[in-house]
């Protein structure tokens, strides 16, 4: 397990991001990290995710192939995920760097608020700006940024974050 911050009005939230834990290691690190939400990265069956949204929010990501409908693969966690985060398919369940077809999307109702990921760069800004004009954004609520953005693993560089973000406006 992990930990990453993320900031919401002037708090700082602990999201726990886990790969196939089990329902029991999942609740113990939430209260023992006092975490306010967790990210479910592994092969979470929508049962699995409905045991932990009783007692957590549960961001449920999918990784993205080039055949998946994204529509059919988030339908069964509808009911039991408070949001959803879309990635780019790899051999792991960690990041690959790469994007996935955006364009996957297109006519898929969403229904939650999610987040964007998979290989997002500092370069991608103009592409993103254009996504976020397409009906399939109207749910988009953030964007997960990868290790282009670092000065060594794990260490964002603040100034390569400030820049897209102004980019991005």
């Amino acid at each position: 397990m992990t930990t990453s911050q993320v900031k919401k009005e002037n708090n700082i939230n602990k999201v726990g991001v886990f790969v196939n834990a089990t329902v029991e290691e999942v609740l113990h690190m939430v209260d023992e990290c006092r975490l306010h939400m967790v990210q479910l990265h592994g092969d979470e069956s929508p049962k699995y995710c409905e045991k932990i949204a009783d007692y957590i929010s549960v961001v449920k990501a999918f990784r993205v192939s080039e055949t998946d409908n994204i529509g059919w693969r988030i339908k069964e966690y509808m009911d039991v995920c408070d949001m959803f985060m879309f990635d780019t398919e790899g051999a792991g369940y960690g990041g690959t760097g790469k994007k996935f077809d955006w364009g996957k999307l297109k006519d898929t109702t969403v229904g939650k608020p999610y987040f964007l990921s998979g290989g997002i760069e500092p370069g991608d800004a103009e592409k993103l700006k254009a996504f976020a004009t397409q009906p399939e954004a109207k749910a988009l609520f953030a964007i997960d940024i990868n290790s282009k953005f670092e000065t060594s693993p794990g260490i964002k560089d603040m100034e390569k974050v400030k820049t897209f973000i102004q980019a991005l406006q």
